[in-house]
């Protein structure tokens, strides 16, 4: 997807596809969305898209965690932002349908950064919405922002209605809910590819905002207590759950996914075998794997060391 924002790190990092003149911003690398869809790989069903296999094996792709209109119920992507995103806000379960939108949960993963590089999330203290509204007119709304210094590692939750903003110099994986939805606060008074200013949506975004959201802080590092070794515990959320894996080269990594349910795998660094269903592959770091709801158990061993990201289905 190219942006005016997206550089070629993706390309750098990942080996991503594209002309080194095209400013890459986004790869959606697991997509069931009516303007970008994924198709599959390898395997018996290599050529077919996730559209079709949602549509034509429902229970077998996802299990009973399907969405309503049939659609795969997560998107994921990696994101390169060689300027500052635009400030803006996804839309509340609660609100989204009346507003024509999707509400749109996500978490950003740091797979790089330049020093200095930072996130901007949640609001300052004391930040009231009659100051956003002054300021947004004023161009100077990005002083009501949270600034957040990040590396490679840090883990930011951004749940519909927290405004937020990817800094520049930063390359990030991001897991969400299946949605396309984002009302822009204030674009630095950027010029699109065609030459002209992106639209806003101040009035949307101020509907949007959660105005008691302030100061939010990025994931521990530490490891998160538990039964499973190697295993940091990310975000339990009723949207999606995401845990980070990690491994020494020939040692197991164990999936988190609940039985008859479906997990996407993404390899940050290293690489590592996928086994399961009679089909065996090896992913290396920005690549992507769906294991749907009818592939019971999986097997997977590191070839490398190895950080992978796991999403699975939400918790409340």
């Amino acid at each position: 997807m190219e942006r005016v924002w997206g550089g070629t790190r993706l390309r750098e990092l990942f080996g991503k596809d594209f002309p080194a003149d095209r400013p890459i911003g986004e790869s959606w690398e697991v997509a069931d969305r009516p303007d970008a869809v994924s198709v599959v790989v390898n395997g018996p069903w290599a050529g077919s898209s996730l559209r079709q296999l949602m549509a034509a094996f429902p229970a077998e792709m996802v299990g009973d965690s399907g969405r309503p209109d049939g659609r795969f119920p997560w998107l994921a992507k990696v994101l390169d932002a060689r300027e500052d995103l635009s400030l803006q806000v996804h839309p509340p379960a609660a609100l989204a349908a009346a507003m024509n939108g999707e509400p749109k949960t996500e978490m950003w993963y740091v797979a790089a950064a330049h020093p200095g590089s930072r996130f901007l999330a949640g609001l300052r203290p004391g930040v009231t919405r009659d100051e956003f509204v002054r300021r947004s007119a004023d161009g100077t709304v990005a002083g009501c922002f949270q600034e957040l210094p990040v590396q490679p590692g840090d883990v930011l939750f951004v749940p519909s209605g927290r405004v937020h903003a990817l800094g520049a110099g930063i390359v990030i994986f991001e897991l969400q809910q299946n949605s396309d939805t984002t009302y822009r606060v204030f674009d630095f008074n950027r010029l699109g590819l065609d030459g002209r200013p992106r639209p806003l949506h101040v009035a949307e975004a101020l509907q949007a905002i959660d105005f008691s959201d302030f100061s939010p802080s990025l994931i521990p590092r530490r490891a998160s207590a538990g039964p499973v070794p190697g295993r940091r515990i990310l975000v339990q959320d009723p949207a999606f759950c995401a845990h980070e894996l990690h491994a020494g080269a020939g040692s197991p990594l164990a999936e988190g996914r609940p039985a008859g349910t479906p997990s996407l795998l993404a390899v940050v660094q290293g690489s590592l075998t996928v086994a399961g269903g009679g089909e065996s592959m090896q992913l290396t770091a920005g690549h992507f794997a769906l294991i749907p709801a009818a592939c019971r158990q999986i097997e997977l061993t590191a070839t490398t060391e190895v950080v992978v990201l796991e999403m699975t289905v939400g918790r409340s």
